[in-house]
């Protein structure tokens, strides 16, 4: 299985976060992305948002 991979940098916010968050499965990587959006973000975790992140996994590992 390939290594997946989330950047914030790619998702720019008022935040200005610089985490990339990497997993061996999308359900693993789903799950980091949604404790991550909540508490630094302060997202709302709504189907579509998941959907929107399920779209943006990259596949590999985060660049430097």
């Amino acid at each position: 299985m390939a290594r997946k991979y989330i950047d914030c940098r790619d998702h720019p916010s008022e935040v200005k976060c610089t985490v990339a968050l990497s997993a061996d499965s999308e359900e693993e990587l789903m799950q980091a992305v949604i404790e991550h959006a909540k508490t630094v973000h302060k997202y709302q975790i709504t189907p579509e948002f998941k959907d929107m992140i399920r779209k943006g996994m990259k596949a590999g590992s985060p660049p430097a």
